[in-house]
């Protein structure tokens, strides 16, 4: 009676053994997909694949690895800061989990992609850009035209050609924002807008107390992830104004890492915006101190929002 019992108890938990065994085989299958990030919350990637209807939540963890590939061939792999994983980027994850629910392990996409992807998220305009090089392209070959007849017609075909890449670029904008209209939309919780000296990416005392209240609101914040874009005003040229306005926002970037303690997975790429879209009009000067400007939002899925 006792041996039997002894079997019993022995199948029993054999069988609880397989059991539990099967349950963390299915949960730990490894997984490799291709999709487009339609929306991120905290530590959560919503991703949309070709192969199925449903999306997948890709969760990122602190050992989860981002690359792009590096070389002519891609054999090797650079690595990434996770503020990359904007929506709008094509990835591969790989990781384990599930066809909904994947654990990643690594992320990797392509510097184009990504290119491409902080474009549209900082909201710059493509053709607009290329407008203005071509502006300066036929400026010069103005210029080579009274320097040196014999250009004329090296000039004329330039010209065609900056009017070629502007249709161009302009059905590269119609595909993009036809791709972006399927991304998930945010609810705004908070926003702060930070101003600075001329010429000066430097923080006032006023602005880093301005930084660690939104921080503060933040953190109570399910899912949420903080959107940086960086102004400058006319003053100096078009490429300097770019590099300032970038110089801006990743010093508030810098600030709410190292002061604030937001984690970087919360932080999208930070846009530079250069002299796009300003606050005032440059002609004054009260005007050109308001456009010199860093505008920090703190975003939060209408999906993750709906649920709270």
């Amino acid at each position: 009676m006792q041996h039997r019992r002894w079997i019993v108890a022995c199948t029993t938990a054999l069988c609880l053994l397989s059991v539990g065994l099967a349950y963390g085989a299915s949960n730990g299958t490894k997984v490799k997909i291709n999709g487009l990030i339609t929306g991120r919350d905290g530590e959560n990637l919503t991703l949309k694949t070709t192969k199925s209807q449903a999306n997948v939540v890709v969760v990122l963890t602190d050992s989860t690895k981002v690359e792009s590939p590096k070389g002519l061939v891609g054999l090797r792999r650079s690595e990434q800061s996770v503020t990359a994983l904007i929506p709008g980027l094509k990835v591969t994850v790989e990781g384990t989990g599930s066809e909904t629910r994947v654990v990643a392990k690594t992320i990797t996409f392509s510097g184009d992609d990504l290119r491409l992807a902080e474009t549209i998220q900082a909201g710059l305009n493509p053709t607009q850009q290329q407008q203005e090089v071509n502006k300066a392209n036929i400026a010069s070959n103005a210029q080579g035209v009274d320097a040196n007849k014999q250009g004329v017609a090296d000039n004329q075909v330039q010209i065609t050609s900056n009017q070629e890449q502007i249709a161009t670029n302009q059905q590269d904008i119609q595909a993009t924002t036809k791709r972006f209209s399927e991304l998930s939309e945010y609810d705004t919780k908070s926003t702060v807008t930070l101003h600075f000296d001329t010429g000066s990416d430097k923080l006032s005392a006023q602005d880093q107390t301005s930084l660690s209240q939104l921080a503060q609101s933040a953190t109570t914040l399910t899912g949420y992830i903080v959107q940086v874009k960086g102004f400058a005003d006319s003053s100096g040229n078009a490429a300097m104004n770019q590099q300032l306005s970038m110089d801006r926002a990743q010093a508030v970037v810098a600030y709410l890492l190292q002061s604030c303690s937001i984690p970087l997975r919360h932080i999208v790429a930070p846009g530079a915006m250069g002299i796009a879209d300003p606050a005032a009009p440059n002609e004054l000067a009260d005007g050109r101190a308001e456009n010199r400007r860093v505008e920090v939002k703190v975003l939060v899925n209408r999906g993750v929002a709906g649920g709270e």
